[in-house]
């Protein structure tokens, strides 16, 4: 093997160093004068229906703020993977995004067992990771911001107004087999029974990703809401499942007047998907609608639009949560002064944005926000008339007190507590997560 000199290894590198710059990029631009973030969104595979918009989101985000002159004097640069609605392997491009790409921040995951999946490697390698979905609560991480919805901000609410303003009696909790729906449907049945709803008057499905098969399931909805008492789906069914299911209930004649559906996971997005004359009527809960009124959503959606270059792309709730997340991420890096993990986390505190809706996000203790709570009823467009919503935000709770494991729970980040789920009665903090 023919040797090589150092001289002629320091010329080689002095040739790519010049090609660079006359490429208008500098080694160092390249290696240190950038501001990486991950992008952790399934782009194919099951739920890639409802994250690449949220990918297409923070490359917008990142966009934009470069046109402004970047973040601390540096350009964002993103760095993009595909864990292909696959849990495990959302794990493992975490790590490849941290400890290999040396990303600054991550935005990303959409159901709660890809979440469950990131975290401990966020938290081994001391990440900051930003999660924009409504979500089953009992958590609290350090390394992570929860800027979509916990319970007390969705489904509580959302049950209320079912049971206050529709005077359901019969529940038909409905999910996708996995940790959100199932975690959620336990703290609706368990607030369902304090309401005095009993037993008999609860039905609970749950179907695997990706379900196509509705007909038995909805055959068994229809039944059970047809004993005389008003019945009412709560649906966590998440990803393309929602599809055939909502046909399903079109083709045994199921109507939003006989058996409404109040669906936590499916928004402008989902609906772009399938004709929704069937579904006019149904509704959902979240703290977004594309149809709220502000001057911000105006422009969001204008942003949105040159974006794409396509006037049809919709917007929807887990977009307004990327977007306060990225709004508070910078706001946070500009007042810590540096990206590091630590120091911007004690800055996202108490950090506020605007809305979309026409009020003020604030980032709590608990690593959770304020948010308004929404009930948007299905129209033939496909766009939400939004019929009912709360006078003022909400603040998100990370630990339901519906549960008797939590009740006593509380996450605050702050001094003295500085624990994410803190026992008020035993005044010991319990470690930064409880897992499942």
């Amino acid at each position: 093997m023919k040797k090589i000199s150092l001289k002629t290894l320091v010329k080689a590198s002095q040739i790519i160093g010049m090609t660079a710059i006359a490429a208008g990029v500098s080694i160092a631009n390249a290696e240190d004068d950038t501001i990486k973030v991950g992008v952790l969104h399934s782009l194919s595979g099951t739920m890639a229906i409802s994250e690449t918009t949220l990918k297409d989101t923070v490359l917008m985000m990142i966009e934009e703020q470069n046109k402004k002159g970047g973040l601390l004097g540096k350009q964002l640069e993103p760095v993009v993977v595909d864990p292909a609605s696959n849990w495990p392997l959302f794990a493992e491009k975490t790590r490849e995004l941290l400890a290999k790409e040396d990303v600054d921040v991550i935005f990303g995951c959409w159901t709660s067992v890809s979440r469950k999946s990131v975290l401990p490697v966020i938290e081994e390698l001391n990440g900051l990771m930003f999660y924009p979905v409504q979500y089953e609560g009992e958590e609290s991480s350090y390394n992570v911001f929860y800027t979509g919805a916990a319970p007390n901000q969705q489904a509580i609410p959302a049950v209320d107004y079912l049971m206050n303003d529709l005077e359901v009696e019969r529940w038909v909790l409905a999910g996708t087999d996995y940790v959100y729906p199932r975690t959620t449907n336990k703290i609706l049945e368990s607030y369902l029974k304090s309401k005095g709803v009993d037993e008999k008057d609860i039905m609970i499905n749950y179907t695997p990703f990706g379900h196509s098969d509705w007909q038995t399931i909805v055959s068994d909805v229809k039944k059970f809401g047809g004993e005389g008492k008003k019945t009412a789906v709560v649906s966590t069914i998440n990803g393309d499942a929602n599809v055939p299911f909502y046909k399903e209930l079109a083709n045994q004649g199921i109507n939003a007047e006989d058996i409404p559906v109040v669906a936590f996971s499916v928004g402008e997005e989902e609906l772009s998907g399938f004709d929704t004359k069937p579904l006019v009527g149904h509704l959902a809960a979240w703290n977004y609608f594309q149809s709220a009124e502000s001057e911000e959503n105006d422009a969001f959606i204008e942003q949105w639009h040159a974006f794409t270059k396509d006037e049809n792309r919709v917007t929807n709730d887990p977009m307004e949560a990327t977007y306060i997340g990225f709004e508070m991420w910078t706001k946070a890096v500009e007042k810590a002064g540096t990206t590091d993990v630590d120091k911007v986390e004690a800055a996202m505190i108490g950090i506020e944005v605007p809305n979309l809706t026409g009020g003020t996000a604030v980032m709590n203790e608990n690593h959770h926000l304020s948010k308004p709570v929404l009930i948007g009823e299905i129209q033939e467009d496909g766009q939400f008339e939004i019929v009912w919503a709360t006078d003022a935000e909400v603040k998100g709770d990370a630990w339901t007190d519906f549960l008797p494991e939590s009740k006593n729970l509380i996450s605050d980040w702050t001094s003295p507590v500085n624990c994410g789920n803190y026992n008020t009665v035993t005044k010991s903090c319990g470690g930064a997560v409880a897992g499942e």
